[in-house]
């Protein structure tokens, strides 16, 4: 079910073909009706301060469109989130967009919704075989590359160097996209023996403990002799930054990020912290409320791009993203009001820091 996706090909009358088909389909649901939309949201959790940002400007701008969105978190759980995905198919939304906590679990949910006729949004993380209306997210392979590549150019030799390696989630298919991302420039260099890999695992649920433990256990088993740490988001890296300071390391070891989260941006300012990837959430949650309410309102919505998530390629929206290091936190985050000057600042004595914008 590909409900008014427009998908845009090279030819300019195939792509009138696929819109036309698309939308003659239909589904049997008038949206909204006299009541106006209704966009259900469905996330994994909302512990980490970067799903409650991402949560917030969805509503905001979805409000502003006219529509409202009722809003459930599972708490990292999938028995609770798929029955959030039935709550809220039992209110009648007119679209449902989830953040799934195991992208294949929810696939269920996925064809719960179709079977009620509601068209569906994977946000920010792909749901595994399953027919998707459209992914939203950013270009995660993209997120890898540029951590793989900033590490290797800014090793103390550049290209050669030690590195313990934290990957995301396994539930989480994003972890494995930002994975094959690093590989695609990692690969060399280690076929080479240029880049050792001293120890690599994934962080149960991106939890920072659990990334403190795989940084504690690369140290007791090969010493404290590491180069860098790629760590794929900005929480593994403050857990990974606590393990070093234990030994007395950070500061002195690279670590990359994602995500661009305030203290995350606040140990780029400090130095502990080397680099985090700047995912301009604004963009991400306004335009995948402005996709909700065109899907709601049975408009067709136009995909320049596809993922395949293993039922086939899903249509998708896949929005750019920015490397962020102490020279440009002003030209980025701080520009785009994503975090303020003086919480970035915070803690670096006035003397040290940048002049204020």
């Amino acid at each position: 079910m590909k409900l008014r996706v427009l998908l845009v090909v090279a030819s300019l009358v195939l792509s009138v073909l696929i819109g036309s088909s698309l939308a003659s389909r239909g589904t049997g649901r008038q949206a909204g009706g006299d009541r106006g939309i209704t966009i259900g949201l469905s996330l994994d959790t909302l512990k980490e301060a970067r799903w409650q940002a991402d949560r917030d400007m969805f509503v905001k701008r979805a409000g502003e469109l006219g529509a409202r969105v009722l809003v459930l978190a599972a708490n990292s759980d999938d028995t609770v989130q798929i029955g959030d995905v039935e709550k809220l198919i039992t209110n009648r939304v007119d679209v449902l967009v989830i953040v799934p906590h195991d992208g294949t679990a929810m696939a269920k949910g996925v064809k719960m919704a179709h079977d009620a006729g509601i068209p569906v949004i994977a946000y920010d993380r792909i749901i595994r075989d399953s027919d998707l209306d459209l992914y939203v997210s950013f270009d995660n392979e993209r997120v890898g590359e540029l951590q793989a590549r900033y590490l290797v150019d800014h090793l103390p030799t550049p290209g050669r160097g030690r590195i313990v390696r934290i990957y995301g989630a396994k539930t989480d298919n994003n972890a494995s996209q930002f994975k094959r991302g690093q590989d695609r420039v990692l690969e060399p260099y280690i076929a080479r023996g240029d880049i050792v890999v001293v120890h690599e695992d994934w962080a149960e649920d991106w939890k920072p403990e659990n990334a403190k433990r795989i940084v504690n256990a690369a140290i007791t088993a090969g010493g404290p002799d590491i180069d860098a740490v790629l760590a794929s988001n900005d929480g593994t890296a403050g857990g990974a930054i606590q393990a070093l300071s234990e030994e007395g390391l950070a500061g002195k070891v690279l670590v990359t990020g994602q995500d661009a989260e305030i203290v995350a941006l606040q140990r780029i300012a400090a130095g502990t912290q080397t680099m985090t990837i700047y995912k301009p959430l604004q963009t991400l949650a306004r335009g995948a409320a402005e996709l909700a309410v065109r899907l709601a309102s049975r408009h067709i919505v136009v995909a320049r791009q596809t993922v395949d998530n293993g039922h086939g390629p899903i249509p998708a929206v896949l929005y750019d993203v920015v490397t962020v290091t102490r020279d440009n936190i002003l030209d980025t985050v701080v520009r785009d009001r994503q975090a303020s000057y003086d919480d970035v600042y915070r803690g670096i004595p006035e003397a040290q820091r940048p002049p204020r914008p």
